[in-house]
Parts: C-alpha cells; sequence; structure tokens
C-alpha cells in the first residue's frame, strides 16, 4: 500500500491513524453486519443507495423507501375497500399492481422491510382490552385502514390457553387477523395486510408478522419473509394459513417511562 508523502517525507503517523481507522471499521461492520449499515441512513433510504424496502414485481425488484412502501400498502388496502387513497403518483406502477394481486402464479409475498427493532421501550401490562397500549394502538391503526376486522387472540382480562406455551397473546402483545375459509382470493388480502404491517413494523413497534406458512421479524436487519415451520400438529391454524398473526415488541422492565 503506498503511503503518503510530503516533500519526499513519509508522515507515518498518519499513515498509522489511516490504517488504525480502517480497521475499526471493518472490524465494526464484521460484528455489526447488516444492523450497523440498516442504522446509518441517508436522505430518501439507507446508507449506500440501499433500498429499506422492496417490491418484487413481474418487471424486478423496485426499491422503495419506508415513507414510499407506507404510502403504497395504505392506498392498496383503502382502494380495496373502495374508499379514497392518498396521491401516488409517484409509485411505479408495477408495485402497485404487484401489491394489489399478488404474484400471477400464486398468493405470496411480494414486499419486505429491512427490520429496525427499537431497544428503549418500556415493559408494558394489559388494559382493559386484553391488550398492552402498543398493541392496543396497532389494533386501532389497522382499523382506520382496513376497517371492521375478524379479530382474536386476546379478550378483556387477557387469555390463558389456546396458544403455545411461550405466546405473546398471553401477554396482550398479539392479533390474529383471520381471512376465513382459506382460499386464494383470501390468501391475497391476508398478503395486503400483511405487506401493511411489514411496511408500519418500525413505527408501530411490530416484531413478528406471521402468514401463509411465512413470518418476518424486526429482529432480522436484512428483512425478507422466511419459511414458517408450524409445531405438530400441522394444520391450517398452526401453519397461519387462515390468520395473520402480528405481535409487537414487549419492552424492558428497567426502561425509563
Amino acid at each position: 500500500m503506498p503511503t503518503e508523502t510530503h516533500g519526499g517525507r513519509r508522515h507515518p503517523v498518519r499513515v498509522l491513524l489511516y490504517l488504525l481507522l480502517l480497521g475499526l471499521l471493518t472490524s465494526a461492520v464484521v460484528l455489526l453486519g447488516p444492523s450497523l449499515l440498516s442504522g446509518l441512513r441517508i436522505e430518501g433510504g439507507s446508507l449506500l443507495g440501499i433500498a429499506e424496502c422492496t417490491v418484487q414485481t413481474s418487471e424486478g425488484e423496485v426499491g422503495l423507501d419506508r415513507d414510499e412502501a407506507q404510502l403504497a400498502t395504505t392506498a392498496v388496502a383503502l382502494l380495496a375497500r373502495g374508499m379514497d387513497a392518498p396521491d401516488i403518483s409517484g409509485i411505479d406502477e408495477a408495485v402497485l399492481k404487484r401489491l394489489t394481486g399478488g404474484p400471477s402464479e400464486d398468493a405470496g409475498p411480494s414486499l419486505t422491510c429491512r427490520g429496525s427493532a427499537a431497544s428503549d421501550l418500556q415493559e408494558q401490562q394489559l388494559t382493559a382490552t386484553g391488550l398492552t397500549p402498543r398493541a392496543e394502538q396497532l389494533r386501532e391503526s389497522m382499523t382506520e385502514v382496513f376497517g371492521s376486522q375478524s379479530l382474536g387472540g386476546f379478550a378483556h382480562g387477557g387469555v390463558g390457553q389456546g396458544h403455545g406455551a411461550d405466546s405473546t397473546h398471553y401477554d396482550g402483545r398479539a392479533i390474529d387477523i383471520f381471512f376465513r375459509p382459506v382460499a386464494e382470493e383470501n390468501r391475497r388480502e391476508g398478503w395486503i395486510l400483511a405487506h401493511w404491517l411489514v411496511a408500519h413494523a418500525e413505527d408501530l413497534n411490530i416484531q413478528y408478522v406471521i402468514f401463509d406458512d411465512r413470518f418476518w421479524s424486526t429482529h432480522i436487519s436484512r428483512g425478507q419473509w422466511h419459511n414458517y415451520d408450524a409445531p405438530e400438529p400441522s394444520n391450517e391454524i398452526l401453519r397461519h394459513l387462515d390468520h395473520v398473526h402480528v405481535d409487537v415488541l414487549g419492552g424492558d422492565a428497567d426502561s425509563t417511562p
């Protein structure tokens, strides 16, 4: 590696500082990986132009910033209900087409966003609805966009059975949104909601979205949908074929309110 010179003389201190800085940056990238890059954002996206969200269209992958993803998924949901939608003239038509109809061959995920979990949330207790305040805010936000839905997984006073041993339903942090019976049209409607949840995950402190044998997690900084391994006995409910599961972050009991 060439060293910087001035007037024919080397500057070892300057070179040493440069090598030290380079070593620190390399170590940080190795240790923190994508989480470091996703946390360093620039206007309109993230560091190095890496899109916060992507939509897989018939014409290829299209990158969106988080605001664009929220706008697109909200507009698609409202238009599906026959309601007025916000101005989406700046959104690629191929994106809107894919988010509305889904993949042509089979219903499935089309949009994903990078995970970004807040680390300073306070732990919350159940409210009268059987949900924590964060989960209740999520329910209200969904209702504003999707209207009345078939909901489950929570009840006044909380729920104590019907889910896995460590389920977030018992903490009042989870909501199930049903799309029954399992059919192509209902699956496509379920994915419209699932995409909206992922696009708004950062604002609503969403932790997991599970639907149709797939899951998305805010703890996975690269985003993407992953295969969901349902517990036995594998059926429509446990595989989340008939409902979208969404839960919010629990927070830390030691965090300052």
